[in-house]
């Protein structure tokens, strides 16, 4: 009997074998296209099984999807009288609960409405000394928020917004491009790091496991560089990365940070591990090979978690650190226990996936300043809707504290409740 990752990992195979070209390039030797269509993998047949140059065979050391991959052509081809038979994979299922899950769908247009209505209601009013009255900041906030949800241009967007008003969402409905100058500013850039805080808090209770990564959004602009491979200058279209936190149960965002593409996500981890253990009980962190090393590791320690990071490779155990030499031989020793909960760190992958698949991996904005906002909003967006699905599936309580600045963070929890509908 398969255990489920391997069951799943066999599918993928199948997948793989039945949608793409594997070539032969030698004796025991195939080419692998990648799922994703982003290059190739080269399989070695080996006395123990299949060998490959992809990461996830560099981190089991046991056959992967792309081996798999081989192993189901080999089938096909080695057959009487030319007949094909398939080989097929179980495909592994999860439970889902299809009442609440439909309840959250039907209704988590009007609820989030409902939830970022109360979310940022108390976001405080800059002081106006002259000119015309300022909209208010939660209303501008509020629109924001609701037209990155929409994912429509803003023109169009106008008919959602002037629903809501007359649904007593917001005081005044403002024009479309007050909402283009409100996300111009850099001082909605912290108010919005408070409200992606505040938006998980309902789930703290359910999260203690955590899980770190980052990815690239698209923007619409593009640039040079000389590709060695074609020998040619090419274009690629700019991006910025989103270094995230989740908590691995409910997929929620709790820690935020936008940058240009030339950031590395290792010194990203300290500042993301600090804001989500203000609030949160941390007692395992999951991180790729990228955040491997003898500050991260002792950093997630310091803050009494465990660390699952993958290492390196012609990494060793022979550092200064003891702390770095526990982990390392941990993850070499005990490599089936050490995959079993690193495995959770996928789910920063599922969040990724699933925030842009909703509100699309584009950022519309044309200004740096308006595009960290923008996409600051899609997070909160996105843990909004983790909220909403949590209380249909979970009876999760939506109570979102309110954060004081200035205050110690013990001092700084509030509860309000939230009321839907």
């Amino acid at each position: 009997m398969l255990d489920e990752a391997t069951a799943v990992r066999r599918q993928r195979g199948l997948e793989i074998a039945a949608t793409t070209a594997i070539a032969r390039t030698g004796e025991g030797e195939w080419l692998v296209p990648s799922q994703s269509m982003n290059g190739q993998y080269r399989v070695i047949k080996g006395t123990n099984g299949f060998r490959c140059s992809c990461q996830d065979y560099e981190l089991r050391e046991q056959t992967c999807k792309h081996g798999f991959a081989v192993e189901f052509v080999l089938r096909r081809e080695i057959r009487p009288n030319s007949k094909v038979i398939e080989a097929r994979a179980a495909r592994v299922t999860y439970s889902q609960n299809w009442p609440a899950y439909n309840r959250a769908q039907t209704s988590e247009k009007a609820q989030f409405c409902a939830l970022l209505r109360d979310l940022v209601a108390d976001v405080p009013m800059s002081e106006q000394k002259r000119g015309r009255p300022y909209l208010p900041l939660s209303d501008m906030v509020f629109a924001a928020a609701f037209k990155v949800y929409s994912t429509v241009s803003a023109r169009r967007f106008m008919t959602d917004l002037n629903a809501a008003h007359d649904l007593g969402m917001i005081d005044r409905a403002p024009h479309y491009n007050s909402i283009f100058n409100v996300l111009d500013r850099e001082s909605l850039t912290p108010i919005l790091h408070e409200l992606i805080t505040r938006s998980a808090l309902p789930l703290k209770a359910l999260e203690t496991e955590f899980a770190v990564d980052s990815t690239g959004f698209g923007t619409h602009s593009f640039y040079r560089h000389y590709s060695a491979k074609y020998g040619h200058d090419q274009y690629s279209r700019d991006y910025l990365k989103l270094h995230i936190m989740v908590g691995t149960k409910t997929n929620v965002v709790t820690a935020a940070e936008v940058t240009d593409r030339h950031t590395n996500d290792s010194p990203m981890l300290l500042g993301l591990l600090a804001d989500t253990a203000a609030y949160f009980k941390v007692q395992e962190v999951s991180a790729d090979k990228g955040y491997s090393s003898h500050r991260n590791v002792g950093t997630i320690t310091g803050f009494g978690a465990a660390p699952l990071v993958a290492f390196k490779v012609g990494a060793t155990g022979e550092g200064k650190s003891r702390i770095w030499n526990k982990a390392f031989h941990y993850f070499q020793m005990n490599r089936d226990e050490f995959l079993a909960r690193y495995h959770r760190r996928s789910n920063v992958e599922s969040t990724f996936s699933a925030m842009k698949r909703k509100f699309s991996d584009t950022l519309r904005s044309k200004t740096p300043v308006a595009q960290r906002n923008e996409l600051f909003l899609k997070v909160l967006c996105h843990n909004l809707v983790c909220v909403i699905h949590e209380i249909h599936e979970l009876g999760a309580t939506a109570m979102f504290p309110t954060l004081i600045a200035g205050c110690p963070q013990k001092q700084r929890v509030a509860h309000k409740p939230v009321i839907l509908g």
